[in-house]
């Protein structure tokens, strides 16, 4: 695994698996030098002083995300290097201390494996899943429950044309130029990218939906009450439905899935039709009237980041290569 710094230190690299709730940060990215943004990483890294490396530790992350966006898991290496005579910690101790000195109730470490001292978390990641979530059938965001307020997009509209939405996703599969999903300010120069699967469907039904709230899959309708007070029509939402669009590749352009996310939205809405969309990918003009739309933030999630047949972090996983060692954490 080698060694550096004092004379019989050794340093362990390890590829650590962690979810958060993007609510309250700026970002996965630790922030520094400014006390009024936070990212997820600040956090662990003050739980990893804890651990007492004869250096700092300093998490190299697999994926970027904005502020606002979640994780399901995420995954970052670190190093940790140890005094003189003391044996590196087991992946089971470094998930046990890091969850046990995090400082913020959003952030969990969900699994870490002891990897060789040239593995990368970014390069070595061969396949990455975000998840966005939609809420029909809400007049305004704040009618949505409150647990679900900030993890979904609450679109204002009872109905989405799901098989146009599928139609259109398919111009997207495979291996693109995607410069016209990509937002400025991305230091990529090549926009060439594969998209190795993208799914629109019905998500499943929310366990913080009332009954009352909730409707099956093709029940359509909005009620519309008018009031007296004001002469208004007031809409009062029937029922809530949600859906759910995955893409996976081995990596993204930035904001690539968040402005994909909202084209396919305008197709379900009928403002595009399923065909503008190859129109669209293969102008790769970023400004454009449609694809210049971001969906907000709330309602992504990064799903998986997988490496060589690992990645998801469950109690048992197979030998891999890159001389992985796994353990099981409770």
């Amino acid at each position: 695994m080698g060694s550096c710094g004092p004379v019989g230190s050794v340093r362990a690299r390890y590829l650590v698996f962690f979810q958060y709730l993007g609510t309250d940060f700026n970002g996965v990215a630790a922030v520094r030098g400014n006390h009024r943004a936070v990212g997820v990483l600040n956090f662990l890294e003050e739980a990893a002083k804890r651990l007492k490396s004869v250096k700092p530790v300093r998490f190299t992350i697999s994926s970027r995300t904005d502020a606002g966006v979640h994780a399901l898991s995420n995954a970052a290496h670190l190093d940790i290097q140890r005094r003189p005579g003391q044996t590196p910690f087991s992946p089971e101790i470094v998930t046990k201390a890091l969850n046990t000195h995090l400082k913020h109730p959003a952030i969990r470490v969900l699994k870490a494996f002891r990897v060789p001292n040239d593995f990368h978390a970014r390069h070595a990641a061969t396949s990455r899943t975000y998840l966005y979530r939609l809420a029909t059938g809400c007049c305004r965001p704040n009618q949505l429950p409150v647990f679900e307020q900030n993890v979904c997009w609450a679109l204002q509209t009872e109905y989405l044309d799901m098989a146009a939405m599928q139609e259109a996703a398919q111009h997207l599969l495979g291996t693109h130029d995607f410069s016209a999903f990509q937002s400025a300010g991305s230091p990529v120069t090549n926009a060439v990218r594969t998209l190795r699967r993208v799914s629109v469907s019905p998500g499943p039904a929310s366990p913080f939906v009332l009954p009352q709230e909730s409707r099956p899959h093709g029940e359509r309708g909005w009620l519309w009450l008018p009031c007296s007070l004001d002469l208004k029509a007031v809409c009062v939402p029937r029922r809530l439905q949600f859906w759910t669009l995955e893409f996976e590749s081995q990596s993204f352009l930035y904001r690539q899935v968040r402005r994909m996310t909202a084209v396919l939205v305008a197709v379900g809405l009928g403002t595009l039709a399923p065909t503008q969309v190859k129109v669209i990918l293969e102008s790769q003009d970023p400004l454009g009237k449609y694809q210049a739309r971001v969906a907000p933030a709330h309602g992504l999630f990064l799903k998986s980041v997988l490496y060589n047949n690992f990645g998801h972090p469950e109690p048992v996983l197979h030998p891999e290569p890159y001389g992985v060692q796994s353990v099981e954490t409770s």
